[in-house]
């Protein structure tokens, strides 16, 4: 599939790697800014119920 992806852009072989760098620099910066925030409420690590039940038992 990526072999596909980079055989389709346009332009010499350097131009296509620094597309491809560009590409997943967006994407990276797209999943870090947007989606992983709007996610992050709904992920169980975020409940914090380890520590809660530890300290019942403490004393």
């Amino acid at each position: 599939m990526y072999a596909w992806m980079f055989r389709h852009l346009p332009g010499p072989l350097w131009a296509r790697i620094l597309l491809v760098v560009v590409l997943l620099a967006l994407i990276v910066v797209a999943l870090f800014g947007w989606v992983f925030p709007a996610i992050a409420p709904y992920m169980p690590f975020n409940d914090g119920l380890v520590g809660a039940a530890a300290a019942g038992t403490a004393g």
